[in-house]
């Protein structure tokens, strides 16, 4: 075991990339806020399309995004690391625009309005990392990297209030939310690249002694499962409330906004708190915690409409405690495997296992709803389990020089 962090604000800022940065992620999610949450809905209002052609085009983009994530590993191993987040910023902002300037009935400006914001959305968060692990190390970057998930939680939920204040002006208000958007989205590309952090490329001799990029199957494999935790307070946990105990559409709204309450206060000192066990440790937890809370829900789902609705708002505490952990300890742990040179890659298929997980667990959570309670919550449980243990039982491979490192830091 090591020794708590302690959290030092200024130290804390400086290690997420300085204030500039800081003030760039928050715009950056103040403006995803506006729009993302209703981006289904502004196809359907304002451009007249239909349900299907819209959720169609936002698919695309999700998995055009996952797609040209080898690409962005590639060119953050080259050294870049500020310049590709601002151009995961820059490309939302083609993709808002094309929103703003679409006509009514076109859905080919929609489709690659989803297309750019869907390869942004995906790519920031590799490119946001791996700049962290660039800036900040051992300890300190877990910290920095939770710290930018609570800002960043914060700043989208004050865009998503904004937003959901702004819906009674119609199409016309959405139209100036998508604009709004682009100038949010321009601001924090300038205010990211402004910042001028690059890495320096490992030569040849350098990557042949850290060694090659780190397997990592059963921890991708397991994160797959492990995003489910994402999507339960938006679909899972609605799903339950309305169709089972029939509760009021009040019930689901405190619980995402308990969620987001709860992220944005405790993911730093929960990170901090966890970071005397190794990584690895803290990500098993993570799915035992998460676990019991779905077994809690599954308990939660057998009590009347009368207290049905109370206990599943107080098992989602518990299922945001892990999923807290879980935050705080995946991407950390990867960027402590992974050999420098191979950063950018290790991270781009993290985030590849995390955007499939994502964008399968809305089918798959609503096909187990369908056969009832126990089908849902208990093969969340089990494949939960199961992936804690097969991310206990992997070993970390590579060069020994690399496998040194690794240890090293698991340890700080």
């Amino acid at each position: 075991m090591a020794t708590t962090t302690r959290i030092q604000p200024r130290a804390l800022v400086r290690a997420s990339g300085g204030p500039r940065y800081a003030v760039a992620l928050a715009v950056d999610a103040l403006g995803t806020g506006l729009l993302r949450p209703f981006l289904l809905l502004y196809g359907v209002t304002v451009l007249g399309l239909s349900a299907p052609a819209t959720g169609t085009a936002m698919t695309v983009g999700i998995v055009a995004g996952l797609v040209c994530m080898p690409a962005v590993g590639r060119w953050l191993d080259r050294g870049a690391r500020s310049t590709v987040v601002a151009a995961s910023m820059l490309v939302r902002v083609l993709g808002a625009a094309l929103l703003a300037a679409a006509p009514a009935g076109h859905v080919w400006l929609f489709a690659s309005a989803a297309l750019f914001l869907g390869i942004g959305n995906q790519a920031w968060p590799t490119a946001h990392a791996a700049l962290v692990a660039t800036v900040a190390h051992g300890r300190e970057r877990d910290t920095a990297l939770a710290a930018a998930r609570a800002l960043r939680n914060a700043a989208l939920g004050v865009g998503a209030l904004l937003a959901a204040a702004c819906l009674a002006g119609g199409a016309t208000a959405l139209r100036a939310l998508a604009a709004a958007t682009v100038l949010a989205y321009l601001l924090a590309a300038a205010l990211a690249w402004s910042v001028h952090v690059r890495a320096q490329p490992a030569d040849a001799a350098s990557a042949r002694d850290e060694g090659p990029a780190p397997r990592m199957t059963a921890l991708l494999a397991a994160n797959v499962v492990y995003v489910f935790c994402l999507n339960v307070p938006e679909i899972a946990i609605p799903l339950i409330l309305v169709t089972r105990f029939h509760a009021s559409p009040v019930w689901p709204a405190a619980v995402f906004v308990a969620n987001t309450v709860l992220v944005v206060a405790f993911q730093v000192p929960v990170t901090v708190l966890m970071s005397r066990y190794s990584r690895r440790t803290t990500l098993v937890l993570s799915g035992v915690v998460l676990a019991a809370s779905y077994l809690g829900f599954l308990a939660a789902t057998s009590l009347g409409h009368g207290w049905g609705a109370p206990a599943v708002a107080g098992v989602s505490v518990v299922c945001t405690i892990g999923e807290i952990i879980y935050a705080g300890s995946a991407t950390a742990l990867v960027t402590t495997l992974a050999p420098a040179h191979v950063l950018g890659r290790a991270l781009a298929r993290f985030q590849l296992s995390t955007g499939f997980g994502l964008a399968v667990s809305p089918a798959i959570i609503t096909a187990l709803a369908s056969h009832g309670p126990a089908a849902l919550w208990g093969g969340l449980t089990a494949g939960t389990l199961l992936s804690a243990s097969a991310v206990a039982a992997e070993k970390d491979h590579g060069s020994t020089v690399g496998h040194e490192h690794a240890r090293t830091e698991e340890a700080t």
